[in-house]
């Protein structure tokens, strides 16, 4: 483990605040007048996911920590745990619905994703920016609704519904971005 000052810090660190696992999304040094400068983090606790501010006089040290990242791929679930299987050593972690959250919306079978860890314990998935899904239900297109940017609901075939276009039918693969959730463009 690496020991960090507040001065070599920045975004997208893990390091570990009072003994939690926290990944820093923001990051503001602040030095005022003759005080002394502080360091205010914007932390997301990689275990509950929360989000909160926390404000560090200069010099406090942190301890880094790395995080494994390994391929996977994604074979099946049973509703509560996704079965994956490592591309290298063949094993076949599980993973708890609740600590994939809203990832399991952009899983297909044999698709392949990053398993991140921390001393063995699971903590995510890390899916490509973007991914391909089919339409399997949404309503027809009218003929002649042409207003700007006019969507329609369709749901996928992960479950998902997002908003498309109206010419968008079922069967049609759209790209999807895993960040947002929204339609980024029909595919072939």
């Amino acid at each position: 483990m690496a020991v960090l000052d507040t001065g070599e810090l920045r975004k997208g660190l893990t390091i570990l605040v009072d003994g939690e696992l926290c990944k820093i999304i923001d990051y503001e040094h602040n030095k005022r007048g003759r005080g002394t400068a502080n360091v205010r983090l914007t932390l997301r606790n990689l275990r509950t996911g929360a989000i909160t501010e926390r404000t560090f006089m200069a010099g406090v040290k942190f301890e880094q920590a790395f995080l494994d990242r390994r391929p996977v791929q994604y074979l099946y679930n049973d509703g509560a745990t996704y079965y994956f299987m490592d591309t290298e050593t063949f094993e076949q972690p599980a993973v708890p619905a609740e600590v994939l959250g809203e990832a399991v919306h952009f899983l297909r079978e044999n698709d392949t994703v990053e398993l991140v860890t921390y001393q063995g314990e699971i903590l995510d998935v890390e899916l490509p920016p973007s991914v391909v899904l089919r339409v399997v239900h949404t309503a027809p297109g009218v003929r002649g609704d042409t207003a700007a940017n006019a969507t329609k609901p369709a749901t996928l075939e992960t479950g998902l519904t997002i908003n498309v276009p109206l010419f968008i039918n079922e069967g049609d693969l759209v790209r999807v971005d895993t960040r947002t959730g929204e339609y980024l463009t029909r595919v072939g």
